[in-house]
């Protein structure tokens, strides 16, 4: 048993969970979420039915009636004597059609890959040969990779030097490397809230407190409530995703740099910079550099912008801070694969051909997004993004987690706004990928259509004020 959450821990992350009858059905609808989501992660011991109960103001049977039904679906199992503890929620099958096939998963936003991929990796697998006399990995990365990506920061204002790359084995690893680095117990992390849930699992793991800044679709980053947050908690790291945000698809401008890079100078933080989705702009030209220093730290990968398959990333720091992580890498890892580590020195020099390409599909996938959710769900805000991978879509009742599980029940995966904060909330929104085929993305928003009526006793066309139904991102 790996963990174990209390009555009050259990009752706060599920938040408003009573969304339908009966009761116990509810709860256990509020627990499978938390499991599917990672929220309460595998065998984490629940807390007894007579605890939950009263910090529920429940009765002790409806809360049995609640772990029962979760043993009847896989969720969870109980022993006598060891109470109950949740169950790995494994899917069946890879990809995006999942189960029997009548499935769309748009849990992962990720873009199918490059069409030129395939013929890149041919023409690297034709040379194997200079490669299989190697050891077949690196843990600080190969010099032509590390120069290809200094000199990509260096084209964009930030000069670099390959001493200042490190070669990681994707984006997710990068910031496990980190925020490992950065972070102990006892200190504190500052997030944006709504963020990227897996850096919220990985600065949690270190045992670091975490603190939220909020970002919205309409008005971006609070900029005063941010401020405010660096002189009270003073974090040892703040995460941040500047261009693109995840979920919400904004992008900073040069004045809200300037203040994260102020209040960050000023409580001696250092600033993490997810950069994965920063080349992924859709309407115009890429965004204006943004001066966050010369202490910032920088996260990239190839992972939206070639292929989620393709697992490569890196960490752009100074020379110190690189040796710290190499002498770190190896409690996690021995290095990244030499075979990957060549395809993607030569995609990076092929980025002014790659990127427009992404730029129409992502384009593509956004407009039909748009315009099935507007003209299915006209009560909902559905933003306009420029850049990205998804939807921070509004939604005109707090129940993200019930219609998550609805649209599951018909073969729909998504992920619910709670998913994505730091310190609870956002039952009223959800995300919406636009990565998936067009086909799948517009049976995916029939299904919520069909599905909403139910979970919200409201018709999916009821009018909208107008002026909240657009909400264009800027």
């Amino acid at each position: 048993m790996d963990s174990r959450i209390g009555a009050r821990g259990l009752a706060a992350a599920l938040g408003g969970w009573r969304t339908r009858t009966p009761t116990y059905e509810a709860l256990a609808d509020g627990i499978r979420l938390l499991c599917l989501d990672n929220r309460v992660a595998a065998h984490t011991a629940l807390p007894a039915e007579r605890e939950l109960a009263t910090a529920l103001g429940l009765s002790r049977s409806t809360v049995a009636a609640a772990y029962r039904s979760l043993r009847d679906s896989g969720h969870i199992e109980s022993t006598r004597g060891s109470g109950s503890i949740t169950l790995p929620q494994v899917r069946r099958a890879a990809g995006r059609v999942f189960d029997d096939g009548d499935g769309i998963d748009l849990q992962q936003a990720s873009p199918a890959a490059w069409p030129g991929l395939a013929g890149v990796m041919a023409e690297v697998g034709a040379d194997a040969a200079s490669l299989v006399g190697r050891p077949g990995y690196d843990i600080v990365g190969s010099a032509d990779l590390r120069r290809a990506i200094a000199d990509r920061y260096t084209a964009r204002g930030i000069p670099t030097d390959p001493e200042q790359i490190l070669v990681t084995n994707g984006g997710q690893h990068a910031i496990h490397l980190v925020t490992d680095a950065l972070l102990r117990p006892g200190t504190t992390a500052l997030l944006e809230t709504p963020t990227y849930p897996h850096a919220t699992e990985a600065i949690k793991a270190t045992g670091a407190r975490v603190t939220g800044t909020p970002v919205t679709v309409v008005d971006g980053w609070d900029l005063d409530r941010a401020a405010q947050a660096f002189r009270r908690a003073r974090p040892a790291l703040a995460y941040l995703m500047p261009w693109f945000q995840n979920p919400t698809g904004r992008t900073m401008t040069p004045f809200d740099a300037a203040t994260f890079r102020a209040a960050a100078d000023a409580a001696g933080t250092v600033l993490v910079l997810d950069e994965t989705t920063a080349e992924l702009s859709i309407d115009a030209d890429a965004p204006d550099e943004l001066d966050f220093g010369p202490h910032a730290v920088r996260i990239g990968s190839l992972g939206k912008t070639v292929w989620g398959g393709l697992r490569v990333g890196w960490v752009r720091a100074n020379r110190a801070f690189i040796r710290r992580l190499v002498a770190s890498r190896p409690r996690r890892d021995l290095g990244t694969a030499e075979f990957e580590q060549a395809v993607a020195t030569r995609l990076l020099r092929m980025m002014p051909e790659i990127l427009p390409q992404r730029a129409e599909l992502l384009g593509r996938g956004r407009d039909v997004v748009v315009d099935a959710l507007r003209s299915t769900l006209p009560a909902w805000r559905v933003p306009v993004p420029r850049g990205g991978v998804s939807l921070w879509v509004g939604l005109d009742a707090p129940l993200s987690g019930s219609l998550v599980l609805a649209a599951r029940r018909e073969g729909v995966l998504l992920s619910a706004g709670p998913r994505f904060s730091v310190d609870g909330g956002y039952e009223t929104y959800l995300r919406v990928p636009f990565t998936a085929p067009p086909e799948q993305m517009r049976d995916a928003v029939a299904v919520l259509g069909r599905v909403w009526p139910e979970v919200s006793g409201r018709p999916a066309s009821s009018p909208v004020d107008e002026s909240e139904a657009v909400a264009a991102i800027v």
